[in-house]
Protein backbone atom coordinates (compact mmCIF):
# COMPACT_ATOMS: atom_id res chain seq x y z
CA UNK A 1 0.00 0.00 0.00
CA UNK A 2 1.87 2.83 -1.24
CA UNK A 3 0.34 5.63 -0.28
CA UNK A 4 0.73 4.52 3.64
CA UNK A 5 3.92 2.77 3.51
CA UNK A 6 5.87 5.54 1.79
CA UNK A 7 9.55 5.75 2.97
CA UNK A 8 8.39 5.78 6.80
CA UNK A 9 7.93 2.60 7.63
CA UNK A 10 9.74 -0.63 7.10
CA UNK A 11 8.04 -4.22 5.86
CA UNK A 12 9.34 -7.50 7.16
CA UNK A 13 8.26 -8.65 3.30
CA UNK A 14 5.03 -10.02 4.87
CA UNK A 15 4.07 -7.37 7.13
CA UNK A 16 4.55 -4.20 8.30
CA UNK A 17 6.87 -3.65 11.34
CA UNK A 18 8.79 -0.99 13.80
CA UNK A 19 9.85 -3.34 16.14
CA UNK A 20 11.91 -6.44 15.73
CA UNK A 21 10.73 -9.32 17.96
CA UNK A 22 13.48 -8.55 20.43
CA UNK A 23 12.29 -5.12 20.30
CA UNK A 24 15.00 -3.48 18.93
CA UNK A 25 13.48 -0.77 16.15
CA UNK A 26 13.79 -2.42 12.55
CA UNK A 27 14.70 1.06 10.69
CA UNK A 28 15.34 4.37 13.28
CA UNK A 29 13.75 6.38 11.01
CA UNK A 30 10.62 4.78 11.57
CA UNK A 31 10.20 5.14 15.05
CA UNK A 32 7.96 7.55 15.98
CA UNK A 33 8.32 10.71 18.10
CA UNK A 34 6.09 9.88 21.39
CA UNK A 35 6.80 11.37 24.78
CA UNK A 36 7.54 9.33 27.43
CA UNK A 37 4.43 9.72 29.26
CA UNK A 38 2.73 8.36 26.48
CA UNK A 39 4.54 4.87 26.00
CA UNK A 40 4.60 4.50 29.94
CA UNK A 41 0.90 5.08 29.83
CA UNK A 42 0.39 2.28 26.85
CA UNK A 43 2.24 0.21 28.71
CA UNK A 44 0.40 0.51 31.31
CA UNK A 45 -2.39 0.17 29.31
CA UNK A 46 -1.31 -3.20 28.24
CA UNK A 47 -0.55 -4.47 31.38
CA UNK A 48 -4.04 -3.27 33.04
CA UNK A 49 -5.77 -4.96 30.36
CA UNK A 50 -4.05 -8.20 30.87
CA UNK A 51 -4.54 -8.42 34.20
CA UNK A 52 -8.02 -7.66 34.18
CA UNK A 53 -8.46 -10.44 31.55
CA UNK A 54 -6.92 -12.88 34.14
CA UNK A 55 -9.04 -11.29 37.14
CA UNK A 56 -12.07 -12.05 35.08
CA UNK A 57 -10.80 -15.53 33.66
CA UNK A 58 -10.52 -16.51 37.48
CA UNK A 59 -14.04 -15.13 38.32
CA UNK A 60 -15.50 -17.06 35.95
CA UNK A 61 -14.05 -20.50 37.02
CA UNK A 62 -15.19 -19.73 40.65
CA UNK A 63 -18.81 -18.83 40.03
CA UNK A 64 -18.73 -15.47 40.48
CA UNK A 65 -19.54 -14.13 36.74
CA UNK A 66 -21.21 -16.38 34.02
CA UNK A 67 -18.88 -15.80 30.58
CA UNK A 68 -16.00 -13.98 29.94
CA UNK A 69 -13.77 -13.68 26.54
CA UNK A 70 -9.88 -12.89 27.16
CA UNK A 71 -7.86 -10.76 25.06
CA UNK A 72 -4.78 -12.52 25.72
CA UNK A 73 -1.81 -11.38 23.15
CA UNK A 74 -3.89 -9.25 20.87
CA UNK A 75 -3.19 -5.99 23.66
CA UNK A 76 -1.17 -4.11 20.99
CA UNK A 77 -3.22 -4.44 18.18
CA UNK A 78 -6.64 -2.80 19.65
CA UNK A 79 -4.78 -0.49 21.75
CA UNK A 80 -2.47 1.12 19.81
CA UNK A 81 -5.27 1.63 16.76
CA UNK A 82 -7.37 3.48 19.12
CA UNK A 83 -4.98 5.52 20.54
CA UNK A 84 -3.70 6.79 16.44
CA UNK A 85 -7.66 7.78 16.33
CA UNK A 86 -8.65 11.30 17.78
CA UNK A 87 -11.34 10.99 20.82
CA UNK A 88 -13.99 13.06 18.66
CA UNK A 89 -13.99 9.78 16.46
CA UNK A 90 -15.95 6.57 17.41
CA UNK A 91 -15.00 3.60 17.64
CA UNK A 92 -16.95 0.08 16.66
CA UNK A 93 -16.22 -2.82 18.95
CA UNK A 94 -16.09 -6.68 18.47
CA UNK A 95 -15.74 -8.00 21.99
CA UNK A 96 -11.87 -8.20 22.34
CA UNK A 97 -10.96 -5.03 22.61
CA UNK A 98 -11.40 -3.75 26.25
CA UNK A 99 -7.64 -1.90 26.02
CA UNK A 100 -9.97 0.22 23.71
CA UNK A 101 -12.37 0.92 25.93
CA UNK A 102 -10.02 1.67 28.75
CA UNK A 103 -7.83 4.25 26.68
CA UNK A 104 -11.39 6.36 26.01
CA UNK A 105 -11.95 6.44 29.80
CA UNK A 106 -14.68 3.33 29.96
CA UNK A 107 -13.65 3.09 34.09
CA UNK A 108 -12.93 -0.64 35.18
CA UNK A 109 -15.81 -0.24 37.73
CA UNK A 110 -17.78 0.49 35.23
CA UNK A 111 -16.83 -2.40 33.21
CA UNK A 112 -16.59 -4.83 36.50
CA UNK A 113 -20.35 -4.30 36.78
CA UNK A 114 -21.15 -4.78 33.18
CA UNK A 115 -19.43 -8.60 33.81
CA UNK A 116 -21.97 -8.72 36.77
CA UNK A 117 -24.59 -7.16 34.70
CA UNK A 118 -25.66 -5.09 38.12
CA UNK A 119 -27.21 -1.99 38.70
CA UNK A 120 -24.04 -0.17 38.25
CA UNK A 121 -24.18 -1.52 34.27
CA UNK A 122 -24.73 1.46 31.74
CA UNK A 123 -26.69 -1.22 29.78
CA UNK A 124 -28.94 -2.12 32.89
CA UNK A 125 -27.81 -5.63 32.60
CA UNK A 126 -29.31 -6.26 29.54
CA UNK A 127 -26.36 -7.27 27.47
CA UNK A 128 -24.07 -10.42 27.32
CA UNK A 129 -20.78 -9.89 29.41
CA UNK A 130 -17.81 -8.02 27.10
CA UNK A 131 -20.79 -6.80 25.93
CA UNK A 132 -20.44 -3.16 27.01
CA UNK A 133 -21.53 0.81 25.58
CA UNK A 134 -19.51 4.00 26.57
CA UNK A 135 -21.41 7.04 24.63
CA UNK A 136 -18.97 9.34 26.10
CA UNK A 137 -16.25 7.61 25.25
CA UNK A 138 -17.69 7.28 21.65
CA UNK A 139 -17.82 3.48 21.74
CA UNK A 140 -21.09 1.96 20.17
CA UNK A 141 -22.53 -0.86 21.63
CA UNK A 142 -20.78 -4.41 21.08
CA UNK A 143 -23.17 -7.33 19.60
CA UNK A 144 -22.74 -11.25 19.38
CA UNK A 145 -24.03 -11.68 15.56
CA UNK A 146 -20.91 -11.67 13.84
CA UNK A 147 -19.71 -8.52 11.66
CA UNK A 148 -22.77 -6.96 12.34
CA UNK A 149 -20.58 -3.48 13.26
CA UNK A 150 -19.07 -3.28 10.16
CA UNK A 151 -22.31 -1.70 8.15
CA UNK A 152 -22.86 0.07 11.29
CA UNK A 153 -19.83 1.92 11.32
CA UNK A 154 -20.00 2.65 7.89
CA UNK A 155 -23.50 4.16 8.01
CA UNK A 156 -21.94 6.14 10.58
CA UNK A 157 -18.82 7.39 8.44
CA UNK A 158 -21.34 7.69 5.86
CA UNK A 159 -23.08 10.37 7.72
CA UNK A 160 -20.60 12.30 9.18
CA UNK A 161 -19.42 12.84 5.82
CA UNK A 162 -22.68 14.09 4.44
CA UNK A 163 -23.22 16.52 7.48
CA UNK A 164 -19.64 17.42 6.97
CA UNK A 165 -18.48 16.73 10.60
CA UNK A 166 -14.62 15.46 10.17
CA UNK A 167 -15.56 12.69 12.04
CA UNK A 168 -13.97 8.86 10.93
CA UNK A 169 -14.86 5.76 12.78
CA UNK A 170 -12.80 2.49 13.42
CA UNK A 171 -14.63 -0.63 13.40
CA UNK A 172 -13.05 -4.21 14.74
CA UNK A 173 -13.49 -7.61 13.49
CA UNK A 174 -11.86 -10.96 13.55
CA UNK A 175 -10.88 -13.10 10.75
CA UNK A 176 -13.69 -14.80 10.61
CA UNK A 177 -16.01 -12.14 10.21
CA UNK A 178 -14.35 -11.57 6.82
CA UNK A 179 -16.79 -14.46 5.52
CA UNK A 180 -19.81 -12.74 6.89
CA UNK A 181 -22.36 -11.06 4.34
CA UNK A 182 -22.61 -7.57 6.60
CA UNK A 183 -18.50 -7.71 5.79
CA UNK A 184 -19.10 -7.34 1.97
CA UNK A 185 -21.69 -4.82 2.53
CA UNK A 186 -19.55 -2.62 4.69
CA UNK A 187 -16.87 -2.79 2.14
CA UNK A 188 -18.34 -2.06 -1.07
CA UNK A 189 -20.81 0.20 -0.23
CA UNK A 190 -17.37 2.20 2.06
CA UNK A 191 -15.33 2.20 -1.37
CA UNK A 192 -17.80 3.46 -3.79
CA UNK A 193 -18.80 6.13 -1.58
CA UNK A 194 -15.32 6.71 0.18
CA UNK A 195 -16.54 6.69 2.96
CA UNK A 196 -13.96 7.79 6.20
CA UNK A 197 -13.55 4.56 8.00
CA UNK A 198 -10.94 2.51 8.85
CA UNK A 199 -11.88 -1.44 8.34
CA UNK A 200 -9.73 -3.28 11.69
CA UNK A 201 -8.93 -6.97 11.13
CA UNK A 202 -7.47 -8.38 14.21
CA UNK A 203 -6.54 -11.85 12.55
CA UNK A 204 -5.80 -13.63 15.37
CA UNK A 205 -6.16 -16.91 13.39
CA UNK A 206 -8.94 -18.39 14.89
CA UNK A 207 -12.81 -17.70 14.53
CA UNK A 208 -13.88 -19.98 17.04
CA UNK A 209 -12.02 -23.14 16.41
CA UNK A 210 -11.70 -22.77 12.52
CA UNK A 211 -8.52 -22.15 11.44
CA UNK A 212 -7.84 -18.84 9.20
CA UNK A 213 -6.66 -21.53 6.43
CA UNK A 214 -10.02 -23.29 6.26
CA UNK A 215 -11.66 -19.96 6.78
CA UNK A 216 -10.87 -18.61 3.75
CA UNK A 217 -8.72 -19.70 0.85
CA UNK A 218 -7.04 -15.95 0.10
CA UNK A 219 -3.40 -16.09 1.77
CA UNK A 220 -4.19 -12.71 3.57
CA UNK A 221 -7.30 -10.43 4.57
CA UNK A 222 -5.82 -7.24 3.50
CA UNK A 223 -5.68 -8.80 -0.06
CA UNK A 224 -9.47 -8.71 0.15
CA UNK A 225 -9.46 -4.73 -0.26
CA UNK A 226 -8.75 -5.29 -4.00
CA UNK A 227 -12.27 -6.34 -4.65
CA UNK A 228 -13.48 -3.19 -3.69
CA UNK A 229 -11.31 -0.82 -4.85
CA UNK A 230 -9.57 0.80 -1.35
CA UNK A 231 -6.44 0.16 0.13
CA UNK A 232 -5.19 -2.50 2.06
CA UNK A 233 -2.49 -3.41 4.55
CA UNK A 234 -0.96 -6.13 6.77
CA UNK A 235 0.68 -4.91 9.72
CA UNK A 236 2.11 -6.87 12.70
CA UNK A 237 -0.61 -7.27 15.24
CA UNK A 238 2.26 -7.25 18.38
CA UNK A 239 3.93 -4.64 17.60
CA UNK A 240 2.36 -1.41 18.94
CA UNK A 241 4.88 0.98 17.30
CA UNK A 242 3.81 -0.19 13.89
CA UNK A 243 -0.04 -0.32 14.49
CA UNK A 244 -0.44 3.31 15.23
CA UNK A 245 1.27 4.12 12.64
CA UNK A 246 -0.63 2.40 9.81
CA UNK A 247 -4.20 3.24 11.57
CA UNK A 248 -2.62 7.05 11.87
CA UNK A 249 -1.88 7.16 8.39
CA UNK A 250 -4.88 4.97 7.30
CA UNK A 251 -7.22 7.53 9.65
CA UNK A 252 -5.77 10.61 8.02
CA UNK A 253 -6.23 9.61 4.63
CA UNK A 254 -9.77 8.61 5.13
CA UNK A 255 -10.41 11.62 7.12
CA UNK A 256 -8.75 13.75 4.34
CA UNK A 257 -11.40 11.74 1.15
CA UNK A 258 -8.74 9.59 0.10
CA UNK A 259 -11.45 6.72 1.17
CA UNK A 260 -11.20 3.43 3.61
CA UNK A 261 -8.63 1.46 4.67
CA UNK A 262 -8.63 -2.10 5.49
CA UNK A 263 -6.05 -2.91 7.87
CA UNK A 264 -4.95 -6.39 8.34
CA UNK A 265 -3.09 -6.97 12.03
CA UNK A 266 -1.65 -10.22 12.51
CA UNK A 267 -1.76 -12.03 15.89
CA UNK A 268 -2.97 -14.69 17.81
CA UNK A 269 -5.53 -15.99 20.10
CA UNK A 270 -3.70 -16.86 23.10
CA UNK A 271 -6.42 -17.79 25.32
CA UNK A 272 -9.60 -19.83 24.32
CA UNK A 273 -12.26 -18.09 22.53
CA UNK A 274 -14.39 -17.47 25.46
CA UNK A 275 -14.74 -19.30 28.83
CA UNK A 276 -17.43 -21.71 27.37
CA UNK A 277 -14.71 -22.66 24.64
CA UNK A 278 -12.00 -25.58 25.42
CA UNK A 279 -8.63 -24.75 22.93
CA UNK A 280 -7.08 -27.73 23.84
CA UNK A 281 -9.82 -29.83 21.84
CA UNK A 282 -8.69 -27.82 18.16
CA UNK A 283 -5.67 -25.89 18.78
CA UNK A 284 -1.98 -26.09 17.83
CA UNK A 285 0.43 -26.73 20.60
CA UNK A 286 3.36 -25.76 18.79
CA UNK A 287 2.04 -22.53 17.57
CA UNK A 288 0.52 -21.91 20.54
CA UNK A 289 3.92 -21.69 22.26
CA UNK A 290 5.60 -20.25 18.94
CA UNK A 291 3.18 -17.02 19.34
CA UNK A 292 3.44 -16.87 23.31
CA UNK A 293 7.58 -15.93 22.57
CA UNK A 294 6.44 -13.27 20.36
CA UNK A 295 4.19 -11.62 23.07
CA UNK A 296 3.54 -7.81 22.16
CA UNK A 297 3.67 -6.93 26.28
CA UNK A 298 7.21 -7.88 26.51
CA UNK A 299 8.14 -6.72 23.11
CA UNK A 300 7.33 -3.23 24.34
CA UNK A 301 8.92 -3.69 27.46
CA UNK A 302 12.51 -4.22 25.82
CA UNK A 303 11.76 -1.55 23.35
CA UNK A 304 11.41 0.98 26.71
CA UNK A 305 13.92 -0.69 28.56
CA UNK A 306 16.29 0.23 25.67
CA UNK A 307 14.61 4.47 26.07
CA UNK A 308 15.84 3.92 29.82
CA UNK A 309 12.34 3.89 30.71
CA UNK A 310 11.90 0.08 31.78
CA UNK A 311 13.24 -0.77 34.75
CA UNK A 312 12.44 -3.34 37.25
CA UNK A 313 11.34 -0.72 39.56
CA UNK A 314 9.03 0.87 36.91
CA UNK A 315 7.65 -2.67 36.42
CA UNK A 316 7.23 -3.16 39.99
CA UNK A 317 5.14 0.26 40.61
CA UNK A 318 3.07 -0.99 37.28
CA UNK A 319 1.97 -4.31 38.38
CA UNK A 320 1.25 -2.81 42.02
CA UNK A 321 -0.63 0.25 40.26
CA UNK A 322 -2.61 -2.20 38.03
CA UNK A 323 -3.20 -4.82 40.91
CA UNK A 324 -4.78 -2.28 42.91
CA UNK A 325 -6.61 -0.92 40.33
CA UNK A 326 -8.24 -4.01 39.25
CA UNK A 327 -9.23 -5.30 43.00
CA UNK A 328 -10.62 -1.74 43.98
CA UNK A 329 -12.88 -2.07 40.78
CA UNK A 330 -14.34 -5.49 41.35
CA UNK A 331 -14.89 -4.97 45.13
CA UNK A 332 -16.77 -2.26 44.56
CA UNK A 333 -18.79 -3.78 41.90
CA UNK A 334 -19.78 -6.78 43.64
CA UNK A 335 -21.41 -4.68 46.49
CA UNK A 336 -23.84 -3.37 44.38
CA UNK A 337 -27.14 -5.57 43.63
CA UNK A 338 -29.04 -6.24 40.33
CA UNK A 339 -31.00 -3.96 38.44
CA UNK A 340 -34.40 -3.46 39.42
CA UNK A 341 -37.18 -4.95 37.82
CA UNK A 342 -39.15 -2.49 36.44
CA UNK A 343 -35.93 -0.99 33.75
CA UNK A 344 -37.35 -4.09 31.93
CA UNK A 345 -39.69 -1.69 30.79
CA UNK A 346 -37.52 1.48 30.34
CA UNK A 347 -35.86 3.33 27.43
CA UNK A 348 -38.37 1.79 24.42
CA UNK A 349 -40.88 4.19 25.04
CA UNK A 350 -41.81 7.36 26.00
CA UNK A 351 -44.76 6.85 26.90
CA UNK A 352 -45.43 3.32 28.19
CA UNK A 353 -48.44 1.38 26.21
CA UNK A 354 -51.09 0.04 28.11
CA UNK A 355 -50.11 -3.49 27.44
CA UNK A 356 -46.94 -3.24 28.92
CA UNK A 357 -48.15 -1.02 32.13
CA UNK A 358 -50.58 -4.24 33.00
CA UNK A 359 -47.58 -6.44 32.58
CA UNK A 360 -45.42 -4.27 34.58
CA UNK A 361 -47.95 -4.61 37.08
CA UNK A 362 -47.82 -7.74 37.08
CA UNK A 363 -44.28 -8.48 37.39
CA UNK A 364 -43.69 -6.06 40.53
CA UNK A 365 -47.19 -7.50 41.88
Amino acid sequence: MSAILKSEIESNGSSVQVLKEDGSLLNKKAEPDFSKEDLKKLYYLMVLTRMTDERFLRMQRQGRIGFYLTSTGEEAAHIGSAFAMEEKDWLFLQYREPGAALLRGFSLFRFACQILGNVGDLTKGRQMPCHYAYKEGHILSISSPIGTQIPQAVGFAWAAKIRNDNLASLVYFGDGATSSGDFHVGMNFAGVFKVPVVFFCKNNQLAISLPFEKQTAVSSVALKAQAYGIDGIRVDGNDLLAVIQVTKQAVQKARSGGGPTLIEALTYRIGAHSTSDDPRIYGDESKLEEWKKKDCILRFQKYLESKGIWSLGFEKEVQERAGVEVSKAIEEAEKLSAPSLDTLFEDVYSDLPQQLREQKNELLS
